[in-house]
């Protein structure tokens, strides 16, 4: 797609998710020869969950993310220490039932749970995270929704799982990973479009915007800049 064949032109932007080798690829071919939507590579969750929250239903959106490969992530944190014991315990047993159960062991074996204090600590530590996928299973979730600032896609209350992002709820799936959630958002239709500014001058216009023009034309000293402005501006005095 970067290059192209013989029967085949190559592409202008490339659109996808994929693994670390995919993500690896496409930052290389975006370099110079074609545009890539983000990077977007080995898939992460981070759950958020209060004292409220369901052990099993959190455990099971770990999960899902971790028997994705061994290079995926998960982070759960929490402000409760019995909700996190809890969780442990149905991520033990569900991950038996598992036909992934080797790969998501991996994954978990460098993911984490994190005990915070405050809920102010927990969207901080969020927004730090940046994840592709965010769960949040507290009772207060549409106040901390307000509070999201760097994330994919973001997953609201107890019902809203990421499997339903992926499959059915209408959300996007291809996703900034890795903390890029700090500059990209997930591929939408705007990542298909492209601006195209226009701009048109009047006599009048170019006596008011031109001395300002060339001012800092010649502070850059583009001499030739200041230049195509003051020809015009020198017209434009005759005219009045």
């Amino acid at each position: 797609m970067a290059y192209g064949t013989e029967s085949v032109p190559k592409v202008y932007k490339i659109f996808g998710p994929g693994n670390q080798y995919v993500m690896a690829a496409k930052q290389q071919v975006s370099l110079d020869d074609v545009a890539i939507d983000m990077p977007a590579g080995p898939s992460e969750v981070c759950v958020l969950a209060d004292a409220k929250a369901n052990a099993e239903f959190v455990a099971a959106d770990l999960l899902s993310q971790a028997e994705h490969g061994a290079d995926s992530q998960v982070l759960l944190i929490t402000t409760s220490e019995e909700l996190l014991q809890k969780v442990q315990q149905q991520v033990e047993q569900q991950l038996e039932r598992l036909p992934r159960k080797e790969l998501a062991a991996k994954a978990l074996s460098h993911s984490c749970s994190v005990l915070v204090g405050t809920t102010d600590e927990m969207i901080d530590l969020a927004n730090a995270y940046a994840p592709e996928h965010l769960v949040i299973q507290t009772e207060d979730y549409e106040q901390l929704a307000d509070r999201v600032i760097n994330a994919g896609s973001v997953f609201l209350g107890p019902y809203a799982c990421e499997s339903a992002g992926d499959y059915a709820s209408g959300t996007n799936h291809t996703l900034p990973t890795h903390g890029y959630a700090t500059a990209y958002s997930g591929v939408n239709l705007d990542s298909y479009c492209r601006k195209i500014t226009f701009q048109h001058l009047t006599a009048d216009g170019i006596r008011h915007i031109g001395p300002a023009v060339e001012l800092m034309a010649e502070a850059e000293q583009l001499q030739a800049h200041k230049n195509a402005m003051t020809v015009r501006r020198l017209e434009s005095l005759l005219m009045i």
